[in-house]
């Protein structure tokens, strides 16, 4: 699934939830994605996040979703560090941490470009805007720990 793709299903449940539309899935469906995501699937692990985010096929749970994004995150996963950074930043299924939601925010930025790129990008800025300097920095530091951990593939 590309960026775009990703981005735009992104958008498209989000603006149903704010339509107040129900999103379902399957139950079979998340079956699948479940086994895929437990098997170690980053992309399955972010969809599976994505589901228990918004209650499609499952009970609606924060802290389960940002369970699995930061599996994804944790993989490099650009979609679940950005999903993963919101959910610090927010304080939604996880105690609220700007230094570790502007840092998934800027570790996405760095692994998309287009309208990803903007988004992940807009995140960090709009977490930054609450952040003192050193929070800030500290913020970059674990990032560039995290990035040189873990290193991209060629």
């Amino acid at each position: 699934m590309t960026h775009t793709v990703r981005f735009i299903a992104r958008v498209a449940v989000l603006v149903a939830l704010a339509a107040g539309t129900p999103v379902q899935a399957q139950t079979p469906e998340i079956d699948a994605l479940r086994e895929r995501a437990e098997q170690g699937d980053a992309e399955a692990q972010y969809l599976l996040g994505l589901a228990y985010f918004n209650g499609e096929g499952v009970p609606q749970d924060n802290p389960l979703a940002a369970r699995w994004w930061r599996s994804a995150a944790e993989q490099g996963y650009a979609d679940g560090q950005y999903s993963l950074g919101f959910m610090y930043a927010n304080g939604r299924g996880v105690p609220q941490d700007y230094v570790r939601g502007h840092m998934w925010f800027n570790l996405a930025a760095s692994r998309v470009t287009g309208a990803d790129q903007t988004a992940a990008a807009s995140g960090r800025n709009e977490v930054a805007a609450l952040m003192t300097p050193e929070q800030i920095a500290e913020a970059q530091r674990l990032a560039r720990e995290w990035d040189e951990a873990h290193p991209r593939n060629p």
